[in-house]
């Protein structure tokens, strides 16, 4: 009775070492895929940061935001 590890033996122990690894496995999984993430954020931020107002407003008009004539103002206003 002494060595009894349960009704499980010596499989509950070896389980509970898979199930450990693969608790810490999805840890460090979920920590890396947030770094990522956090990463091609701030990527994606800083690419706004360099585009011009006239490249914004580009954009703005291919993407159908703003109609012809409100890009043709803009346009102009930026241009002079």
């Amino acid at each position: 009775m002494m060595g009894n590890w349960g009704e499980f033996g010596w499989w509950g122990m070896g389980l509970g070492v898979v199930f450990m690894i693969l608790f810490w496995l999805l840890i460090i999984l979920g920590v890396a895929a947030l770094i990522r993430w956090l990463l091609s954020q701030s990527g994606r931020n800083q690419e706004a940061r360099h585009k011009t107002p006239l490249e914004i407003v580009q954009e703005r008009y291919a993407r159908g935001e703003i109609d012809r004539e409100e890009y043709e103002q803009k346009m102009r206003d930026l241009q002079s």
